[in-house]
């Protein structure tokens, strides 16, 4: 299978495309990861969604896209000029909260209610703060990661990162996790009673 067979891509994805290239934006997310978060994201109904790094908001499109008109949507990046990008596209779309910050601190004082789907797509809330979002998912809600697969722009030393974080996740008794190796390597984890 390849792009090309995708037929339910978001209106608003090839223009977001297009603004990736115009700005040499080189961490977009894969096509792959957002039908997947699409589909995780239309199972839960009046759903709150926590998106940790925005980016340009290419898989903001796709996680938008599965949601319901009851649901709700919070998206954190720390890069001004992408958020404004984001705000573009998106800040019109009353379900959905884009702020302007810190993904650690954010993470910290964050004090609502916990989420249905949390995808961690930024340092913080991946390789750190980590034990502060599992706590943020609902039970039976979702953590879900990507780039867990050796990527071009990966630093050198950042796959020893990615295998700590792994075993990590392993060893949580209250998530139930898949590995797929599969876009750029996901990990899916679904918070269970203990």
């Amino acid at each position: 299978m390849n792009e090309t067979n995708i037929l339910d891509i978001p209106s608003i994805h090839p223009t977001i495309e297009r603004k990736c290239n115009e700005i040499g934006f080189t961490m977009p997310s894969d096509v792959f990861t957002g039908t997947f978060l699409k589909t995780l994201i239309s199972s839960k109904p009046r759903g709150r969604f926590l998106e940790l790094g925005t980016g340009i908001g290419l898989s903001l499109s796709w996680m938008i896209d599965g949601m319901d008109a009851h649901s709700t949507l919070v998206t954190v990046d720390n890069d001004p000029k992408l958020i404004d990008i984001a705000k573009e596209y998106f800040e019109s779309d009353t379900r959905v909260q884009i702020v302007h910050e810190d993904g650690s601190n954010w993470i910290k004082t964050y004090e609502g209610e916990n989420f249905d789907l949390i995808f961690a797509d930024a340092w913080p809330g991946k390789y750190s703060e980590i034990d502060e979002v599992l706590d943020l998912v609902k039970l039976g809600g979702f953590y879900v990661i990507d780039d867990m697969k050796a990527q071009p722009n990966w630093p050198e030393g950042h796959d020893e990162n990615v295998n700590r974080l792994v075993s990590y996740l392993e060893n949580r008794k209250d998530f139930n996790l898949t590995k797929m190796n599969w876009s750029t390597g996901l990990i899916i984890a679904v918070r269970v009673l203990q």
